[in-house]
């Protein structure tokens, strides 16, 4: 997919490589929900942004909304527990995610799926994760953000005041403890001008 990237001045003559997340900042909501955010997780991220732009099996799909058929404004890729990652980075993720967390989670992060957001005509509505699992036990989903910054935006299921969280070319995000049942999240549309990015979120079996 050909697709336009404004180089970081961060990345340039870096090699794609992952900070260590001791550095992790974590953020009470309430209701037991939590988010942990570290900044440039992910070092040379203009080349793993070009890899997944580029290798991945983008598609996109419809759904019903209001009696008729409409596209999800973003295009997606799946990739399940026995499936190989499209890049080694990806798997290193996985792994260091889940050895941070083992003692909370208490298993493993074992899928990935990616979220392909060309213009700020992209996007996905309000939700959380809680088909399978997530809706009735607490979890993880881990989100790695590459590309054009874009805020995920968070608040409590039936009303309150929004938590918003800019996310930039390498930073990483993981919302645990009750988030997925008791908070909702969003990536809002926008009028601005932005460019593409691609966010990968790992979770746990069971959890989509």
């Amino acid at each position: 997919m050909a697709v336009h990237l404004q180089s970081s001045l961060f990345d340039q003559g870096d090699a794609t490589a992952l900070r260590p997340l001791a550095g992790v900042h974590r953020s009470h909501l309430g209701q037991g929900a939590w988010t942990d955010v570290l900044p440039q997780w992910l070092t040379g991220a203009d080349a793993l942004f070009d890899v997944l732009a580029r290798d991945v099996p983008w598609h996109a799909e419809q759904r019903v909304m209001y009696e008729r058929v409409v596209e999800v404004p973003r295009l997606l890729s799946f990739f399940g527990a026995d499936d190989p990652l499209p890049h080694p980075v990806l798997d290193e993720a996985r792994d260091a995610l889940g050895a941070h967390y083992a003692e909370e989670l208490g298993e493993p992060f074992t899928t990935a799926g990616l979220c392909f957001y060309r213009d700020g005509r992209d996007g996905v509505a309000w939700h959380g994760d809680t088909i399978g699992r997530g809706s009735r036990e607490d979890t993880m989903v881990a989100i790695l953000s590459l590309g054009a910054p874009r805020s995920l935006t968070l608040r409590p299921r039936g009303g309150g005041s929004t938590v918003r969280t800019p996310l930039g070319h390498g930073d990483l995000i993981v919302m645990g403890g009750s988030c997925q049942r008791t908070w909702e999240h969003a990536i809002l549309k926008t009028a601005k001008p932005v460019g593409p990015r691609i966010s990968v979120q790992f979770r746990p079996r069971g959890v989509r």
